[in-house]
């Protein structure tokens, strides 16, 4: 059973997109213990969060100065908290043991683990005071849905049209699926279905970008718009493809009606959101059989 504390409680997770959204069943636990959460993360991370209503409060990891504790300093900049979840630092013993010094109640832990798919590793890190899994979609207000509907309108997409984004990218290469593949799977479900096709470009994936845009030259590209925009258009659309991504983990977090593609070996990383399809592909090559597999289960999908 959950342990309720007075005052605030702080989570820090410098991680990258996907990681952070990772966390959101352990924050929605940690929540429900203190009288508001405040995120420390990347900045654009915690304010997403915010944003979608799964933390009151955004804090830039870097503001908080936790460097210091590290290296034996005192210049820390934490705000007022009752409870402390770290998932940063729990191999440096002198880390942990100042930082516990700061609050009633600190567990310091490390982001991932072997044993655990990435979310549960996180809640269970909570221990005694983590309640049952909470899976559901995050919603996503009539604002940010507007956002989503005004980027979408600004690249030419009709507001009445069935949206299909794709996200060929993602923070390494090696878990990037061919180009190829992803024509091979749009290409013809486009052509039955009249779809509109939108390719999204996050910061790291020009390259990818360009190579599914000569093959799809009929598709629309948004780049780089503001991650709660973002989150409206992928609450918008009839279907998502991508790959393991923070943008994929942003797509399941709100309920988009998603395939996601992962190499064998990340599928500790997929998401917490039980509605996705989670598909292992060969990330290396195009292998026929699976493009004929990823499209099935797109075209089940779009229904």
């Amino acid at each position: 059973m959950s342990r309720v504390v007075a005052g605030p409680v702080l989570a820090i997770h410098p991680g990258a997109l996907g990681d952070v959204l990772l966390s959101i069943p352990a924050l929605r636990a940690l929540r429900d213990t203190g009288e508001r959460l405040i995120l420390a993360a990347q900045p654009h991370i915690a304010a997403l969060l915010v944003a979608l209503g799964e933390a009151d409060e955004a804090r830039a990891f870097e503001s908080l100065r936790l460097d210091a504790l590290m290296a034996g300093g005192d210049d820390v900049r934490l705000p007022v908290a009752e409870q402390i979840v770290c998932w940063f630092g729990a191999r440096e013993p002198l880390f942990v043991r100042r930082l516990a010094a700061l609050a009633p109640l600190v567990r310091v832990a490390p982001s991932t683990s072997p044993a655990r798919q990435v979310w549960e590793h996180l809640l269970a890190t909570l221990g005694e005071r983590r309640g049952p899994a909470r899976r559901g979609v995050t919603p996503v207000g009539d604002a940010i849905a507007a956002q989503g509907l005004g980027v979408l309108a600004h690249a030419g997409v009709d507001g009445a049209a069935q949206v299909v984004v794709v996200h060929p990218g993602a923070g390494g290469r090696a878990k990037r699926w061919p180009a190829g593949a992803f024509a091979d799977v749009v290409a013809p479900l486009a052509a039955w279905r009249d779809l509109a096709v939108v390719i999204h470009e996050g910061p790291a994936d020009a390259d990818a970008v360009a190579q599914l845009r000569r093959l799809l030259p009929s598709a629309r590209v948004l780049r780089q718009p503001a991650l709660p925009t973002l989150a409206g258009v992928l609450a918008r659309c009839a279907a998502y493809l991508g790959n393991d991504s923070g943008v994929s983990h942003l797509a399941a977090a709100v309920g988009a009606p998603a395939v996601v593609l992962f190499a064998r070996s990340n599928l500790a990383w997929r998401p917490w959101a039980e509605a996705p399809r989670v598909l292992t592909v060969t990330m290396e090559r195009v292998v026929e059989s699976e493009v004929n597999e990823v499209r099935r289960a797109l075209g089940v999908v779009l229904g």
